[in-house]
């Protein structure tokens, strides 16, 4: 593994690296899966308690690899001293290396200089078929996921567009767009964050891996709305005790993957279908995800409703949900 001063045309056996990502229970691309288990097997890779680094580059003869190391101290150290505008030399020692898989699961906008342009190493090279990033053209569960981490990396963008009076005036089960949702000036969405208005969720990124810090170049081809749910209650249980309940709401999607995620109190999921990100607690699961803040209010995002941002307000029992899945949230070490 190589860095761009060093590279010479010699190395041909040796990795430039390009960029790299975290692959934990705590932090893996959202784009690949709802969970760190699910993740590992779109890689081909076993899911190691530590997980792993992704490092993304391109060989002497310019084909892409996906190189996954153990040493995810060091991928981490890479990125946190990228995302300050420092140079950081991420040349793992080979014993740390898992595996060294063809093609790049994630969009890389950038190339290795002086090497042929990037492509996939044949099938026979690369003992597998090229991993590929997922379509982001249609609306689905990666572009699902990464409108919440969009959420998630601007909040406050966001939730300065919603008033909780907004929120509250609007009718149960609303299917309308709220008149101020975020959209460009040609009506499609995009990062808008200038004068009043806030970028929208749902977003897929122009080129760069689904990192924290490659997020804020993100871009979309769906626009979002501001459906809105019905009110929430807390019930009582048979001794008459308050207990926390079900946040009930009307439309019967957003119902759906609030009850599901009340479920992973009682039966834990997969490690990181709920995570900690950016000050916000992350929740995933078939068809939805869900970004909220303990102190505030959730967004829930669905695949069956393409671009659409379903805001949840507070009310008695939302607080306890968001609570106990912010205690169940992986962080990282």
């Amino acid at each position: 593994m190589t860095d761009t001063d060093d590279y010479t045309q010699q190395d041909d056996d040796a990795l430039f690296v390009l960029t790299a990502a975290m692959l934990t229970p705590a932090q893996f691309p959202s784009v690949l899966a709802d969970d760190y288990p699910q993740a590992c097997e779109v890689l081909g890779l076993e899911p190691a308690r530590d997980g792993y680094g992704l490092l993304f580059g391109q060989d002497g003869g310019g084909a892409r690899w996906t190189v996954a190391i153990t040493d995810t101290a060091l991928v981490a150290c890479a990125l946190a001293a990228w995302d300050c505008g420092l140079e950081y030399d991420l040349s793992p020692d080979e014993r740390y290396v898992a595996a060294a898989l063809p093609g790049w699961p994630l969009p890389v906008a950038v190339a290795a200089p002086g090497v042929p342009d990037p492509h996939d190493p044949s099938e026979e090279e690369g003992g597998r078929p090229p991993l590929a990033p997922p379509d982001l053209e249609t609306w689905g569960g990666a572009q699902r996921r990464l409108g919440a981490d969009e959420i998630a990396l601007r909040w406050w963008a966001w939730r300065e567009q919603l008033t909780d009076d907004a929120v509250d005036e609007a009718a149960p089960g609303d299917d309308a767009a709220t008149e101020d949702a975020p959209t460009s000036e040609d009506g499609a969405p995009g990062d808008t964050t200038a004068g009043n208005e806030a970028p929208v969720a749902a977003t897929a990124p122009d080129a760069a891996p689904d990192t924290e810090a490659t997020n804020d170049e993100a871009t979309s081809d769906e626009a979002a709305t501001g459906d809105t749910t019905a009110d929430e209650v807390a019930t009582d249980d048979a001794a008459g005790n308050d207990t926390t309940g079900t946040v009930a709401v009307q439309h019967a999607g957003v119902r759906r993957a609030l009850e599901s995620a009340e479920a992973y109190l009682s039966s834990p999921p997969p490690p990181g279908r709920v995570r900690a990100a950016h000050g916000a607690v992350r929740a995933d699961g078939p068809g939805w995800s869900l970004v909220a803040r303990t102190d505030d209010m959730a967004f829930v995002l669905l695949d069956d409703e393409p671009g659409e941002v379903h805001p949840v307000r507070r009310g008695p029992a939302l607080p306890a949900l968001l609570e106990a899945l912010d205690r169940l949230a992986a962080r990282p070490v």
